[in-house]
């Protein structure tokens, strides 16, 4: 599980490929889910919850490198 702090340290391009790896390993979970039975079904939540974290520092980064450059 990943801490806004550490990820405000990293750069965009950095979040974005967490971002993608944490979307595959969703992706994995979910279909483990459905072909056997999950041991841990709070493994899904928390991976949801540093998708929604990343996101939203990747878009505070932006924002703030959009602010910047006007």
């Amino acid at each position: 599980m990943y801490k806004a702090k550490e990820l405000r340290d990293q750069s965009i391009e950095e979040l974005e490929a967490i971002y993608t790896d944490s979307c595959k390993q969703l992706f994995q979970l979910n279909n483990k889910r459905v072909t056997e039975k999950s041991g841990a079904p709070h493994e899904r939540k928390h991976a949801r919850k540093d998708i929604a974290r990343l996101l939203t520092v990747i878009s505070e980064k932006q924002r703030q490198r959009n602010s910047l450059s006007k």
